[in-house]
């Protein structure tokens, strides 16, 4: 069974994904995948639509706002990989004992590659009482240029996923906020179109498996054998810097430890999308979440 599967950006908390394909689990599930790299967040979404694709990752928004655009939207996702937040807030915010609210007196720089950080930092702002319209926001650069800006002293608190907090910690900056900290919110699943699960379906459903495989594999080995396995995805990465990059993300339990997506997740992301008005109403899991995979 062969499945054009196409990355959604080379990014370090997509590790799992790449340890799957790495470690064999695809083919052990007779699946033979042929990997297609994607430079642009989301732009593999589009080739499912004309079959130049058979199934992609990337955030389960990308399937709520196409259902929002249009209710019959084919799109849907299944296999949640990645379960909270990847982002942190890092900074030279001097108080100990960080709340958000500080944002308002700080020059903030948001992430500008993707909308879900954003959206779902805002979410947060709101929860704390604060009016994330009111902040001194850069909100149109890199995450390159915010980590040289927040260097410079030209900022003060960055938006960022790893490695950059790691960079950003070498600097002197420290963790002011975890993302992940809010609790599940779905993240990162495969997206496919409803006809392509029809059409696959077997080979679908021993992806699934492979990941349940790979959940199991990460759950009995350290992020130092993860690094291992995943390093040629990221040879611009240290070994040094992957290995803390990956720790840190599985201390934080960002990680699903089942395929199967959560509805507290799906909420949550929900409720924030709309919050910052990227949707105009709350989806619905079913509509959304193909969930005959096993």
């Amino acid at each position: 069974m062969k499945i054009r599967l196409a990355e959604n950006f080379r990014a370090v908390f997509y590790a799992p994904f790449y340890a799957t394909q790495a470690l064999g689990f695809y083919e052990r599930e007779g699946v033979d995948i042929e990997f297609i790299g994607s430079s642009v967040p989301g732009d593999a979404v589009a080739a499912l639509s004309t079959g130049a694709i058979d199934l992609t990752w990337g955030g389960p928004m990308r399937v709520m706002k196409a259902r929002d655009q249009q209710p019959d939207s084919d799109l849907v996702c299944f296999c949640e990989v990645v379960a909270r937040d990847p982002f942190y807030l890092v900074g030279r915010a001097e108080s100990a004992g960080f709340q958000l609210p500080e944002l308002s007196r700080l020059r903030l720089a948001t992430v500008s590659e993707v909308p879900t950080p954003w959206m779902c930092l805002q979410h947060d702002l709101r929860e704390h009482g604060l009016d994330p319209d009111r902040l001194e926001r850069v909100a149109d650069q890199p995450m390159t240029k915010n980590l040289a800006a927040l260097r410079a002293g030209r900022v003060d608190v960055i938006q960022v996923f790893e490695p950059f907090v790691s960079l950003a910690l070498d600097a002197g900056a420290r963790i002011l906020y975890a993302a992940s900290a809010r609790g599940p919110t779905v993240y990162t699943s495969f997206i496919a179109t409803r006809a392509a699960v029809a059409r696959e379906r077997a080979a679908f459903a021993g992806m699934v498996r492979a990941v349940r495989h790979m959940q199991d594999w990460l759950a009995a080995h350290d992020a130092a054998e993860l690094a291992e396995a995943v390093a040629p995805y990221y040879p611009d990465v240290p070994s040094e810097t992957l290995t803390r990059s990956l720790r840190r993300y599985a201390e934080a339990g960002i990680w699903a430890r089942t395929p199967a997506m959560s509805r507290e997740g799906f909420s949550r992301l929900a409720t924030s999308l709309v919050s910052g008005k990227f949707l105009s109403r709350l989806p619905r899991y079913e509509d959304c979440v193909e969930q005959s995979l096993r």
